[in-house]
C-alpha cells in the first residue's frame, strides 16, 4: 500500500521503519530537515521537507493515489487538519494521533464528523497498560484479546517455583485451569521457544501465557506468585500518562502520589484530580522520596522525559522499599534491550511502540479486507515474537479441520478459541468455526490473515 505519514517523532519514526519492513511504499514530511533527512537515511522512504497540513506538499506526496494518511506530529490539530486535507483530496484512509485530555471525552464526535478511519492516543494507550500492570503485579507485560476476555501474561519463573524443572504436560495435568504456556524466553540473548508439552521450564525462563481474564489470578496464585493488585502507588512526573494513569487508579480506589517540579503542572493536577496526593518536589532527590513514604510504597512508576531518570529513580525505588515493589518504567529512546532488561527495571513502558501497534494491526487488517484479517496485535518478544487475534470469516481454509490436520507452519501456535463467550484452550482434535476469535502466538513477522499460519503448498 501507499502510505504517507506526517511528522518524523518518536511515533512517526517508529510507524515508517515497521511499516516500510512490511513492504509498504512509505513517504514522510516533517518541517525538521535533519529529522526527515535521518528517517530517510535509515529506512526504505521517501521523504520530503515541508508542512504535512499544506495541500501542495501532500499533493507532491501523491495523497491522490495514497491509501493512509498517518498524521503522527505533535499538534493534534494539526494532525486533524492533515487528515481532513487528505481525505478531502484523495479519498484516502487516515488516522490521527489526539493526545490532548481536552479531545479524550470528545473523540467519538471528532471522528465521525471528520471522517476518520481511526484514532490514537499513546499516552492514554501507555496509561492503560500501566495499569493493568498495577493491577496484576507479578505480570510483567499484559495484553488483552476477544475484546478484554482474554489475557496474554508474561513473568518470570521465581527461583524455587512449582514450574522449575518441569515439563508444560505436568505442570498441565498438576495446576488446572484454561492456560496455555505460549511463548518462552530463556538465556542472555533471550532466545524465543514456541514450546511444546514436553518443554522443560526452567528459573529465570520469561514466560507468556493465555488464559481468560478470570482464571489469571488462580493460575498465578497456584504457583506462587503475587496476584493482588498494589494498594497504593507512586508516580513520578505529572504529565499526560500520568494524568490518565493517576485518574485510572483513583477509580479502582488505588491509593496514588504524584510527584512532579513544576508548580503550575501540580496545581493544574491538584484541581483535577482532588483525590490524588500531589507533591512539588524533584524526585531525584532522595530526600523527598523517603518523606514521602517510599519504603512502604507497593507500585512505583516513573514517567519523567528523562529515560535516564527513569532508570535510576526505578533502580533507587527498588532498592529503597521494604516491600516487593511493583515497577513500571517508561522509556522512549534508549534501545540497548539486552543491558536494560539486566537492570531488573520491571515493565518497560514505551508509548510510541504501543501506538505503533495499533495502527500496524490496522494497515494489515486493510491490506487484507476481505479474508480473516488482523483484530488484535502485539509484538510479545521485541521483533522476536507476535500475538495476533483473527476473526474467521466464511470461506477461511483453517475452517472445520481438526487442528492436527492442519498444515501449520513451524513457530506458530494457536494459543486459543474464543466462541460464544467461552474460551477454549484447543488440544489436536479442536476445530475453528465461523465467527471465531483465534489467537496466534507465532515468531514470524508480518501475518495478515489467517491463511499465513499454513504452510505454502
Amino acid at each position: 500500500m501507499k502510505i504517507i505519514v506526517v511528522g518524523c517523532g518518536k511515533v512517526g519514526s517508529a510507524l515508517a521503519a515497521q511499516l516500510s519492513e512490511e513492504g509498504h511504499d512509505v513517504s514522510v514530511v516533517d518541517k525538521n530537515p535533519q529529522v526527515v533527512n535521518d528517517v530517510s537515511s535509515n529506512y526504505d522512504v521517501m521523504g520530503i521537507v515541508g508542512n504535512g497540513g499544506s495541500y501542495s506538499v501532500q499533493k507532491e506526496l501523491g495523497v491522490e493515489e495514497a491509501d493512509l494518511l498517518i498524521a503522527a506530529s505533535d499538534s493534534d490539530e494539526l494532525n486533524l487538519l492533515c487528515c481532513l486535507i487528505a481525505k478531502k483530496a484523495g479519498g484516502c484512509s487516515t488516522i490521527a494521533r489526539v493526545r490532548n485530555p481536552i479531545y479524550n471525552s470528545e473523540i467519538g464526535f471528532i471522528r465521525d464528523e471528520l471522517g476518520l478511519s481511526m484514532t490514537v492516543n499513546p499516552e492514554y494507550a501507555a496509561a492503560m497498560e500501566a495499569s493493568r500492570l498495577l493491577k496484576f503485579p507479578s505480570a510483567i507485560k499484559i495484553d488483552t484479546f476477544a475484546r478484554g476476555h482474554v489475557e496474554l501474561l508474561k513473568f518470570a519463573v521465581p527461583a524455587n517455583s512449582p514450574l522449575d524443572g518441569h515439563t508444560l504436560a505436568e505442570i498441565s495435568a498438576t495446576i488446572k485451569g484454561d492456560v496455555l504456556v505460549c511463548a518462552v524466553e530463556r538465556g542472555p540473548g533471550h532466545d524465543v521457544t514456541i514450546p511444546g508439552g514436553d518443554f522443560r521450564l526452567q528459573a529465570g525462563d520469561t514466560i507468556s501465557i493465555v488464559t481468560g481474564t478470570h482464571s489469571a489470578r488462580g493460575f498465578m496464585e497456584k504457583v506462587g506468585l503475587k496476584s493482588r493488585s498494589a494498594a497504593n502507588c507512586m508516580i513520578i512526573g505529572g504529565g499526560t500518562i500520568g494524568y490518565y494513569l493517576a485518574k485510572t487508579l483513583l477509580e479502582s480506589h488505588i491509593a496514588v502520589t504524584i510527584i512532579d517540579k513544576d508548580p503550575e503542572r501540580c496545581r493544574i493536577l491538584s484541581e483535577d484530580l482532588p483525590d490524588a496526593n500531589v507533591i512539588c518536589g524533584d524526585a531525584a532527590n532522595q530526600n523527598v522520596l523517603l518523606e514521602e513514604g517510599i519504603e512502604n510504597c507497593e507500585s512505583f512508576v516513573s514517567l519523567t522525559g528523562m529515560d535516564e531518570e527513569n532508570i535510576f529513580l526505578s533502580l533507587y525505588a527498588r532498592k529503597a522499599s521494604a516491600k516487593d515493589i511493583k515497577l513500571v518504567t517508561k522509556i522512549n529512546r534508549i534501545n540497548y534491550d539486552d543491558i536494560i532488561d539486566d537492570m531488573n527495571l520491571g515493565s518497560i513502558l514505551n508509548p510510541q511502540h504501543i501506538a505503533a501497534e495499533y495502527i500496524v494491526r490496522y494497515v494489515r487488517a486493510m491490506a487484507n479486507s476481505i479474508g480473516s484479517n488482523v483484530e488484535t496485535l502485539y509484538n510479545i518478544i521485541e521483533n522476536k515474537a507476535e500475538a495476533l487475534e483473527f476473526l474467521i470469516q466464511l470461506g477461511a481454509p483453517v475452517i472445520g479441520i481438526p487442528l492436527i490436520d492442519l498444515p501449520i507452519k513451524k513457530g506458530v501456535l494457536i494459543a486459543c478459541i474464543y466462541r460464544n463467550r467461552q474460551i477454549i484452550i484447543p488440544n489436536g482434535q479442536s476445530m475453528i468455526e465461523v465467527d471465531d476469535r483465534v489467537i496466534v502466538v507465532t515468531t514470524h513477522m508480518g501475518f495478515q490473515d489467517i491463511r499465513d499460519i499454513l504452510q505454502e503448498t
